[in-house]
């Protein structure tokens, strides 16, 4: 598996002779950053110079520090390509050990969706453009070329693994590999969760609300789409508490995928603007919200294409 989302050498993890360290060094000839895990698939610990920080983390590592110890220390930190450092004697005794291989998946230019459950497979479905799939033991790891920042139960069953986690290597999966979609960059972005005391955090101007006057191409009737607008605006004023942001973003998807076949225009900004004001009133920052109905709006498009 390549960042270009071709394979140059077939390992699938499983071989016959139990070689965890055969399938790591194929991986790493394809350029993917790898790992050894121990018993209950989890990285090896520090060593005793890298405990607790003292070596002062690997060079790599969000807090960078000076530590060039020759052992897997620091999880995902100490994947590596180079077969020197995977076949040295401290790696070795490691190996024997190991249970399974991990990757470093932007460190090869990827992110990983891990979708934990059926239900986070079904929203993937309905939500994310197709790309590459690998069958887990619970669910799915959706593979993007394009790195970001990782994030843990950014949904309910869903993890953004990439530029500081890792993924367990269950083989090279199925289907093409679509570039890295705003909708999955969309979910770590952090918002504000607590509304603003006085008031909201932005006060926004009044804008005409969705109408046929601006929405001349469309072949739904206003009946239809107000129903679905008002549906959709209550949903993100509910999130009083957390999660409006994301909620304007799913709200936006949502009613951009509708308008899919019409002819347009179907006056997308005008719905857009409606759905920003709603999250503002329950306190997230407009920029965000913005941002947030934008990506939720262009997925709609980044799905047709």
């Amino acid at each position: 598996m390549t960042p270009d989302g071709t394979t140059r050498r077939p390992v699938d993890g499983n071989h016959s002779d139990g070689s965890h360290l055969h399938t790591a060094l194929a991986l790493a000839a394809a350029g993917v950053p790898v790992l050894p895990l121990r018993q209950g698939k989890v990285p090896f610990g520090n060593c005793h110079a890298c405990k607790d920080g003292a070596c002062g983390g690997r060079p790599n590592m969000k807090a960078a520090g000076p530590c060039r110890c020759p052992a897997p220390c620091h999880a995902w930190a100490a994947a590596t390509t180079d077969p020197h450092v995977l076949t040295s004697p401290v790696w070795a005794q490691v190996w024997r050990e190991a249970v399974a291989v991990a990757y470093h998946p932007g460190g090869a230019g990827l992110t990983v969706v891990d979708l934990d459950n059926a239900a986070a497979v079904d929203w993937a479905g309905e939500t994310l453009p197709a790309t590459r799939t690998v069958l887990t033991t619970r669910g799915q790891h959706w593979l993007y070329q394009g790195a970001m920042p990782s994030s843990n139960a950014v949904l309910p069953g869903v993890d953004v693994k990439s530029l500081t986690q890792y993924a367990r290597w269950l083989g090279p999966g199925t289907g093409r590999m679509a570039p890295l979609p705003s909708a999955v960059r969309a979910l770590v972005v952090k918002e504000e969760t607590t509304p603003a005391r006085r008031g909201v955090a932005s006060s926004l101007p009044s804008r005409a609300p969705w109408s046929r006057q601006v929405a001349t191409g469309c072949r739904h009737t206003k009946r239809y789409v107000r129903t679905g607008l008002e549906r959709g605006l209550a949903l993100v004023r509910a999130r009083t508490e957390s999660g409006a942001g994301s909620q304007a973003f799913g709200v936006a998807r949502f009613l951009a995928a509708q308008h899919a076949a019409c002819p347009g225009p179907c006056g997308l900004a005008a719905i857009g603007e409606e759905i920003v004001t709603a999250a503002v009133t329950v306190g997230v920052p407009e920029a965000y919200a913005r941002r947030a109905v934008a990506n939720g709006l262009g997925t709609a498009v980044e799905r047709a294409a």
